[in-house]
C-alpha cells in the first residue's frame, strides 16, 4: 500500500455581510437539507457579549430560519454563553452545554451553530465533536482573530490544569461563514487583535502581504473597512491554504498536527504562556504581538534575522497599536512555555523563527539564557526603541 495516502474532506470558508438578512442566501446554501422529510435540528450557541451588543440578533436568527423553514434544519434552541477565556476555563459551562445537546436530542445529523469569538468557537466545537462522536458544526466567527485565523482551523479545545487547550479535538466544521458586519461591534482593543495574526501569517508565508499591511497601517488603525476587509480575507486564505493543501501542492498539509512542528504558531509559545501568566488580562492577539516581538528579537541575536528587518517588524506592530512589553515578560515561569509547546505535540522541540519576511526556519534548540535576556530587553525597551545586533 502507498504510505502517502491523503483523506479528502471539504472545508468551506466564506465571507459575507448581513448573514441573517432574509435576502442573503449564503447560510441557507450551506445548511440546506437534502431530505426535508426528515428535518434535522439545530442549536444556536451565541457569545453573550454579542447578544448584548446586538439584542435583535435572536429575532433575526429566528426570522431567517422561519423564512427558509422548508429548506433549513429546525431551530430548536438559542443559548447565550460567556466568551473569552472564561468559557474555556469554567468546565461547568462545557458540562451545561453538553446537557443541552442531550436534552434537545441533537443527533449526528443535527447541527450546532456557534456564533462568537475564538474561545466560544473552541468550546462549542469541542462539545459538538464529542457528542455522539461528532455532530455537524457551523462556525460564525465574530471577532477579527477568529475570522482571520482561529475560526478557519479544525481545532477545538478547553483549558485544564492551567494549560491552554489541554483537552481538545480535531473536527472539520460543516462550514465557516464570516460575517464582516459582526466586526463593527468590537472595541478597538478587540478589533486590533486580528492584526497580530495577520502579521504573523504574513511573516511566515507572504512577503507581499506583509508589505500591504505596512502600507495600509494608518487606514487599519482607523478601522477603514475597505483596507481591513482585504487583510482579514487574505489572512484567512493563507491559514486555509496551509491547512488544506497537500505538500505536493505547496501547502502545509498538516491540519491535524501529526508532525512535530506547528509552523503557523510563530510567536505562540510565548503568547500562550503570557496569557496564562497575566491571568488572561492579555488578549490573545496582544500576547501574540509580544510573542512575535520576542522571537524576532531572539532571531536577530542568534544571527538568523537582519536587525533592520527585526526593527521594522517591531515598528509595524507598535504602529498598529500593540504594546510590546508586559510585566509577565519578567515572570520566572515564562520560559516554561517552551517545554509546554514541545509537550503539546510530543517529540523533539520545534520552534519556528523568522529568517526573513516570508522566510521561516525551524529550530530544535533554544538558548534559554539568551531567550531570557531577550525577554528582559523587550520588557525594558522604551517605545520606539530599535533592535541592535549582538
Amino acid at each position: 500500500m502507498d504510505e502517502n495516502v491523503y483523506l479528502e474532506f471539504a472545508h468551506r470558508v466564506r465571507f459575507t455581510r448581513g448573514v441573517f438578512a432574509p435576502s442573503n442566501p449564503m447560510l441557507r446554501d450551506v445548511l440546506v437539507c437534502k431530505a426535508p422529510s426528515s428535518r434535522p435540528k439545530l442549536l444556536a450557541v451565541v457569545d453573550q457579549g454579542l447578544v448584548e451588543a446586538r439584542p435583535e440578533l435572536q429575532r433575526e436568527i429566528e426570522s431567517y430560519f422561519g423564512k427558509y423553514a422548508d429548506l433549513l434544519p429546525e431551530l430548536v434552541g438559542f443559548r447565550a454563553l460567556p466568551g473569552g477565556e472564561v468559557i474555556k476555563n469554567d468546565l461547568s459551562l462545557l458540562e451545561g452545554l453538553l446537557g443541552d445537546l442531550n436534552r434537545l436530542g441533537i443527533d449526528r445529523r443535527s447541527y450546532v451553530m456557534a456564533i462568537g469569538g475564538g474561545a466560544l468557537l473552541d468550546t462549542v466545537g469541542f462539545a459538538a465533536s464529542v457528542t455522539h462522536r461528532g455532530v455537524r458544526l457551523i462556525r460564525l466567527p465574530t471577532t477579527t482573530l477568529a475570522q482571520a485565523d482561529s475560526g478557519v482551523g479544525v481545532k477545538n479545545g478547553v483549558n485544564m490544569f492551567g494549560k491552554k487547550n489541554f483537552i481538545g479535538s480535531f473536527a472539520v466544521p460543516q462550514a465557516v461563514v464570516n460575517d464582516l458586519d459582526f466586526l463593527e461591534t468590537l472595541s478597538d482593543r478587540d478589533w486590533r487583535c486580528g492584526l497580530a495574526e495577520a502579521v504573523k501569517v504574513a511573516l511566515l508565508k507572504d512577503a507581499g502581504f506583509y508589505e500591504s499591511i505596512a502600507k495600509l497601517r494608518s487606514r487599519l488603525v482607523q478601522r477603514d473597512a475597505g483596507a481591513a476587509d482585504t487583510v482579514w480575507q487574505r489572512s484567512a486564505e493563507l491559514h486555509l491554504q496551509h491547512i488544506c493543501r497537500s505538500p505536493e501542492d505547496g501547502g502545509g498539509g498538516d491540519p491535524f498536527e501529526s508532525k512535530s512542528a506547528r509552523p503557523l504558531d510563530l510567536g505562540h509559545w510565548a503568547a500562550h504562556q503570557l496569557e496564562s501568566l497575566s491571568h488572561y488580562e492579555l488578549r490573545h492577539g496582544e500576547a501574540v504581538a509580544i510573542g512575535l516581538a520576542l522571537d524576532t528579537l531572539y532571531a536577530t541575536h542568534v544571527g538568523l534575522l537582519d536587525p533592520a528587518v527585526g526593527q521594522h517588524i517591531h515598528q509595524l506592530l507598535r504602529g498598529l497599536g500593540f504594546a510590546l512589553t508586559h510585566p509577565a515578560l519578567q515572570h520566572p515561569g515564562l520560559l516554561e512555555g517552551i517545554e509546554a509547546f514541545r509537550e503539546h505535540l510530543g517529540g523533539n522541540l520545534t520552534i519556528t523563527l523568522p529568517r526573513g519576511v516570508g522566510d521561516p526556519v525551524e529550530v530544535h534548540e533554544i538558548d534559554l539564557a539568551l531567550m531570557n535576556r531577550c525577554a528582559q530587553e523587550l520588557s525594558h525597551a522604551p517605545t520606539g526603541s530599535t533592535i541592535s545586533a549582538g
